[in-house]
């Protein structure tokens, strides 16, 4: 089930990755990802931490000022309203210095996150597809949205949060010293009282929401899966059962973040009930001194105020400690997938592919196991050599290898044994890139994207004229249904193409394809889904696009098959026969058997 799927993502490193199992955050390590990332804005940083240091050291005044106004100003020491104009001038410039320190600290936050996605979509854009197949393409959506939120959070205010409270508890510490040095020496003496409750607590947060993490993005890759899937379920009225299994999921994320909250809020409570229990008992030793006459009143009043400013920023920094630990969490889920390595790279020398391209493709001894399943080879000491220009039609039945072949000739997998080749060239000494750029494919389904018919077309050559568009299209059969669209090329076609029927998505297929007018053509034959009246439009078009490449077509109807040069017959990832149709069809082997039960005789 899909489930398990998602659970196999986060636990089973695949091949792409390092190849150990990923580690739960254990500390705030996993943050040096963001500040290597802030690295890039000096300036940003440097104005934000001036601004930051600015209205730290305002607000580490204002007890500075309530001790004036009360030992000079009560006293007539001069005029009292010249010791309120100063503490006015102190909250202007903290409210001025905390202005500036929003703007800035929030703009490197949303700069941080936007970058930390572009290089994140950028490493996935050179995944191969079999890192897609281990890895849920919906719980790395929720990682790209959900854990960047947290970690924008974080960067734009808890990080700023942190270092002003720490700088309070400095500065508001040494003027404590300053103000009241025995008094603060006992206060001093509660601070482990604070600590190690915050240090064993914290552990607990930190796995907490790092499992919180994980329900979340199960409920984001659950209804990913479910609302993509929508047609499926309400054909055979699951939904009910959806929404049950949502529920479970939903509950799940509730029970994990219930228990970190639980966490966090003891954490608090014995973090405060120390904080304040230590500053009660100071109060009380201080109006003693008070009484004796050993301090002023406006020191005690100092005092008191710093006291609470200190104590204040201690307990915001326990709240900001679990953020930065939930952040952490966040920030090293997208630290393995920046850490994930592509089994298929270029090398640091390319070959490059010779020029004119002939379109030769070259399996030469080739055996190819997928990781998941080493113990059955998908191809066995292959060995097949298409021409230019020759059209070969590869026929078996289902897990003979065929689809294996468009894997290894794009490249997207590399043979464990033997090598494969185009125009003489060994494709793993090969750039992916040039090896791409020399074939077209057509799959079986067509894949579109939630864009214009326009925007689908040119991903067979983004630099294409409307010129080329509209001959592609008419060469694919496709040009009357696009001109009749209400916005024409410009028509946005929904979801995979949903706007569209099946003969108009292959259309578009085959019209992107030819656009590309590429030497070699990969088809996975895309006549079977359909009616009779757009099997011969896309079939038509088929025979205009294999004109003058090399084709390597996976055979489902008997047309493509007889109008193919060659047909290579596949069973268990071997060869078991080569021909063309009648001579394979009378030779009575497997082939024949095929061609009885798929092509002659659909009730059979």
């Amino acid at each position: 089930m899909s489930g398990n799927r998602r659970r196999k993502s986060r636990q089973d490193t695949p091949a792409e990755t390092s190849g150990n199992d990923a580690p739960k955050a254990k500390s705030l390590g996993p943050l040096r990802l963001l500040a290597d990332a802030a690295r890039k804005y000096p300036g940003v940083v440097g104005a934000a931490l001036v601004a930051l240091i600015i209205t730290s050291a305002a607000t580490l005044a204002i007890p500075s000022g309530f001790r004036l106004i009360i030992d000079r100003g009560f006293s007539g020491e001069g005029d009292i309203s010249r010791w309120f104009q100063y503490l006015l001038l102190i909250v202007v410039i903290m409210a001025v210095g905390t202005a500036f320190r929003f703007y800035f600290v929030s703009w490197l936050g949303e700069r941080v996150v936007a970058d930390l996605r572009v290089r994140v979509n950028r490493h996935l854009m050179a995944m191969p597809p079999a890192f897609y197949e281990v890895n849920s393409p919906s719980e790395i959506a929720s990682r790209m949205t959900a854990d960047t939120a947290i970690i924008e959070q974080v960067v734009s205010s808890t990080v700023s949060v942190a270092l002003r409270n720490l700088l309070m508890a400095i500065g508001g510490t040494a003027y404590m010293f300053y103000l009241a040095p025995t008094l603060s020496a006992w206060l001093v003496l509660a601070i482990p009282c604070v600590v190690l409750p915050i240090i064993w607590f914290g552990r607990k947060v930190r796995n907490l929401s790092r499992a919180s993490q994980d329900r979340i993005a199960d409920v984001g890759a659950m209804t990913s899966e479910v609302l993509s899937s929508m047609q499926i379920v309400q054909a055979f009225n699951q939904e009910d059962r959806e929404r049950d299994r949502f529920r479970g999921a939903v509950d799940r994320s509730f029970e994990a973040a219930s228990k970190r909250i639980k966490v966090r809020s003891v954490l608090t409570f014995v973090v405060m009930t120390m904080i304040f229990g230590a500053i009660t008992l100071l109060l009380w030793k201080g109006a003693i001194e008070v009484t004796a006459g050993n301090i002023s009143g406006g020191t005690i009043a100092a005092f008191v105020i710093t006291v609470g400013l200190v104590a204040g920023a201690f307990g915001s920094l326990t709240e900001v400690y679990g953020s930065l630990l939930r952040a952490a969490g966040a920030a090293q889920r997208m630290g393995e997938l920046l850490d994930a390595r592509p089994t298929i790279a270029a090398p640091e020398r390319p070959q490059a592919l010779p020029v004119p391209p002939r379109g030769q493709i070259s399996f030469q001894n080739v055996t190819f196991r997928y990781p998941a399943r080493p113990e059955r080879a998908a191809l066995e000491d292959f060995t097949l050599i298409i021409e230019p220009g020759e059209t070969v039609a590869v026929v078996g039945p289902s897990g003979a290898g065929k689809s294996t072949l468009f894997q290894l000739v794009e490249r997207f997998r590399d043979p464990q044994a033997g090598n494969v080749r185009i125009d003489g060239v060994d494709l793993t000494r090969a750039d992916p890139a040039d090896i791409r750029d020399r074939i077209a494919l057509v799959p079986q389904e067509s894949v579109l994207f939630a864009a214009t018919a326009r925007y689908n077309i040119l991903y067979g050559k983004p630099e294409a004229s409307d010129e080329e568009i509209w001959e592609a299209a008419r060469a694919a059969n496709a040009e009357t249904f696009l001109r009749d669209l209400p916005e024409g090329l410009d028509t946005f076609i929904g979801e995979a193409g949903a706007r569209l029927s099946g003969g108009q998505r292959q259309r578009i297929a085959i019209a992107r394809a030819l656009l590309r007018d590429a030497p070699i053509l990969l088809l996975d034959e895309a006549t079977s889904a359909l009616d009779a009246e757009s099997e011969r439009l896309v079939q038509s078009a088929l025979d205009r696009l294999m004109e003058n490449r090399t084709t390597l077509v996976i055979a489902h109807r008997l047309a493509t098959v007889r109008a193919a040069d060659r047909i290579v017959v596949m069973d268990e990832g071997r060869i078991v026969e080569t021909g063309d149709h009648d001579t394979l069809s009378a030779a009575g082997g497997l082939y024949a058997r095929l061609a009885r039960l798929q092509f002659d005789d659909p009730v059979a």
